[in-house]
């Protein structure tokens, strides 16, 4: 069952607001984790009887979940069928991933540009957190922190636009982006990679970042495209 928490009070114990998007958030990041980590598979049907009897919610906030979920790309709501988890083609993976290389070659380069010292070292705090998920084998909150170093280095661009179209291929590439460290000698590749990409970073090499990141998307690609 999810654990909800729906209220958040004040530290003297007094009465709060109610926080109306814990419900839903829960239920869109518990989904979303389903769906990444393949319990819930691409093309399986998303019945709200028994999701909600699994998770322990009732069907009204689980419906607007998914829909959440249909609004990033991982669910797709099908006439007659209803909510089905998104499957993407080999050609639709190789296509995203072709244009989020590219809008992350440019971010690394705006990155070096323009990033604070203090905002580079939050990055690498953030690597070093990922790398010890790494070491305890830990492969969901290791991907977490490797999207979140990949969605901090475009952040660190200043750009708004380059930022929301980098989420939504990053939102759509979810599930294929997690399968691509399965395998001993597949994540131990992209930590190195990853390494090279923060000492680029502390460098302010842009060149450097930016063939970094190019060809650990690059790489990525080759990861995945035997598992699709």
């Amino acid at each position: 069952m999810v654990q909800i928490s729906t209220l958040d009070r004040p530290a003297d114990g007094g009465p709060g607001p109610i926080r109306r998007t814990a419900l839903h958030d829960t239920l869109v990041n518990h989904l979303r984790d389903m769906i990444i980590e393949g319990n819930l598979e691409p093309g399986t049907r998303l019945h709200e009887g028994q999701l909600g009897e699994q998770l322990g919610v009732s069907r009204t906030p689980l419906r607007e979940a998914i829909k959440y979920l249909a609004s990033e790309g991982l669910v797709e709501l099908v006439p007659s069928r209803g909510a089905v988890v998104k499957r993407f083609s080999a050609k639709d993976v190789q296509d995203m991933l072709t244009v989020l290389r590219n809008l992350e070659e440019l971010a690394g380069k705006l990155a070096c540009q323009l990033a604070s010292d203090d905002e580079i070292a939050h990055m690498r705090a953030v690597h070093d957190e990922m790398v010890r998920r790494y070491r305890d084998g830990d492969r969901l909150q290791y991907y977490k922190l490797n999207q979140e170093i990949h969605s901090g280095i475009v952040k660190l661009a200043r750009n708004a636009t380059l930022a929301d179209l980098h989420q939504m291929l990053q939102t759509r590439l979810k599930r294929i982006r997690f399968i691509g460290h399965e395998g001993p000698e597949k994540w131990a590749a992209a930590v190195a990679e990853h390494e090279e990409m923060i000492a680029a970073l502390e460098a302010r090499d842009e060149a450097r970042l930016s063939e970094v990141l190019g060809r650990h998307l690059g790489n990525a690609w080759e990861r995945v495209r035997a598992a699709i």
